[in-house]
């Protein structure tokens, strides 16, 4: 078959290229327990509604807080190591090349921890691009975000017991500034 010369250049000149054996990992100091390398392998090959990233879970840390999405389903692939994956049923050790989906809502409330002595790795790969709302319910926090394709965006972080009535600041119609 016969490929038009536009085509073959569009195919042969791939900009985006990740390659999760020589992971480009994010910057920035994360807190005792949470020391967990990530690299965002979605944002570097330039996808929208997907994303993916690699984490390396070393011995004593967590590649995140315990939480559950509103809006990103969630799936994990354990490539090495014996990381440990707590949920609401409890905690349990995960083989290699186990694979596993967090679905949306408190069902799907997740984190995967590292128990054992030898780093730990996993891709983890998500619907994406869509604002979503996260819950963690060890800290009792509601995080809200943007989730553009390239991030930035809004986000940010609340305590739940800081909720407000749904008419809290608000004026009836005619009495607003600027009428």
């Amino acid at each position: 078959m016969m490929y038009p010369v536009s085509m073959l250049s569009r195919l042969i000149d791939c900009p985006s290229m990740a390659n999760i054996y020589r992971p480009t990992f994010e910057d920035g100091e994360r807190p005792p327990g949470f020391r967990s390398p990530r690299a965002r392998i979605g944002y570097e090959l330039g996808t929208e509604l997907i994303g993916a990233s690699l984490w390396e879970v070393p011995p004593g840390e967590a590649a995140y807080l315990y939480h559950f999405h509103y809006s990103d389903e969630e799936l994990v692939i354990v490539l090495s190591g014996r990381p440990s994956l707590r949920t609401p049923e409890g905690i349990r050790e995960l083989e290699e090349g186990e694979a596993l989906r967090f679905p949306l809502g408190e069902e799907g409330a997740h984190q995967i921890l590292n128990r054992t002595e030898t780093t730990a790795t996993f891709l983890a790969i998500s619907s994406h691009g869509r604002p979503d709302v996260v819950v963690y319910p060890d800290s009792e926090k509601i995080g809200v975000g943007e989730r553009l394709p390239r991030g930035g965006g809004l986000r940010a972080f609340f305590r739940r017991s800081d909720g407000v009535d749904y008419f809290e600041g608000e004026s009836p119609p005619g009495e607003h500034h600027g009428e």
